[in-house]
């Protein structure tokens, strides 16, 4: 008899101390979170096919070309995205090419938080263009073209696989944003 009240005694005080121990204050809600996502360096290599222009792509890419130089894509299968790239010349309608990059640009308006333009001048290349980075959930966030002013027009644009959501595609939107960059710096009309 002895013995089982020193047997429930002990489970007594094993009871107090579990739950002295357990209660450790309000339980909070954990905030959402995302993994975090890093991407090796790019390395560029050159595109340089029979086309009227060259420039420096990231081998992690795949490329994918059309017929005539016209149309692009540069696949980047592990951030599910892909830059278009089209290519046009001019011939007197470079107002027109400028405006149809500028509308498919500000299209994203109803989606975009904002859109900040970055101008781009290489006079010594003959580049002139301008970058867009779209903020928000918009179908792309961020585009480009680049052009002569005389004979050749370029414009890219970069899109996702998925549902567009910025706080999670963000590390890629950045990564592919300084890709885009380097294919306007270095881009050279032949």
């Amino acid at each position: 008899m002895n013995s089982i009240k020193k047997l429930a005694g002990l489970g007594a005080l094993i009871s107090v101390l579990a739950l002295s121990v357990s209660c450790g204050g309000d339980t909070l809600p954990k905030p959402k979170a995302y993994l975090r996502l890093d991407y090796p360096m790019g390395k560029y290599v050159p595109f340089d096919e029979p086309c009227p222009f060259t420039f420096g792509y990231n081998s992690l890419a795949k490329l994918k070309t059309g017929k005539d130089c016209g149309s692009l894509e540069i696949h980047y299968p592990k951030m599910k995205a892909t830059i278009y790239i089209n290519y046009k010349p001019i011939n007197g309608n470079l107002e027109k090419l400028l405006r149809d990059a500028q509308t498919l640009t500000y299209k994203q308006v109803v989606k975009a938080d904002d859109i900040r333009e970055q101008p781009y001048l290489n006079p010594e290349k003959k580049v002139y263009g301008m970058f867009y980075e779209v903020g928000g959930n918009a179908a792309t966030n961020a585009q480009f073209y680049v052009t002569d002013s005389t004979s050749h027009f370029l414009a890219g644009s970069v899109y996702f696989y998925a549902k567009p959501n910025f706080d999670s595609i963000m590390p890629a939107a950045s990564y592919l944003r300084d890709d885009m960059k380097n294919i306007m710096e270095t881009i050279k009309w032949k």
